[in-house]
């Protein structure tokens, strides 16, 4: 047995018997919760260098670890787990060196994290676009409308 997950309000403990578990409603998955708002396949727990990472499955209703949301999270034993509204504590023994560091949430802004920031910084250093050039006299499109683009190009 590789840790057990206690359901908080009491229940019956679930022993982790896998390094790699399933979790969700479909009776195929090694842990199934059978209630509606938890995803037919919810989430999976992988035991790595001997520690347990829950990762979100695309679920509708997602995951929580102590209270806030993730899609893939580290796990430490006395974690709070919740699965839709489920919520477990999860209790093992780490037999590995400490998790990587997880990465700083708000260390990057939303425009770096989409890859935009940079692309922004890269047009900014390359100048302004050119400027736009006056149609050729030769292309005549009416009175009006030849009138219409020299009030546009600023030409009275």
């Amino acid at each position: 047995m590789w840790g057990e997950l206690i359901p908080v309000g009491g229940g019956d403990t679930i022993p982790l018997l896998e390094k790699k578990i399933l979790i969700g409603r479909r009776s195929s998955c090694e842990i199934v919760l059978s209630f509606p708002n938890v995803s037919s396949q919810h989430c999976e727990l992988n035991l790595i260098d001997g520690y347990w990472e829950i990762r979100d499955l695309g679920s509708s209703n997602g995951i929580k670890v102590n209270g806030e949301r993730y899609d893939q999270k580290w796990l430490h034993p006395g974690d709070e787990i919740s699965i839709a509204k489920n919520h477990f504590e999860i209790m093992y023994e780490p037999t590995g060196d400490a998790p990587p560091e997880e990465d700083d949430p708000f260390e990057l802004g939303l425009l770096e994290k989409a890859g935009l920031q940079k692309q922004a910084q890269q047009r900014r250093r390359a100048g302004p676009p050119p400027a736009a050039k006056k149609p050729d006299k030769k292309q005549s499109f009416g009175a009006e409308e030849d009138a219409a683009m020299d009030w546009l190009m600023g030409d009275d």
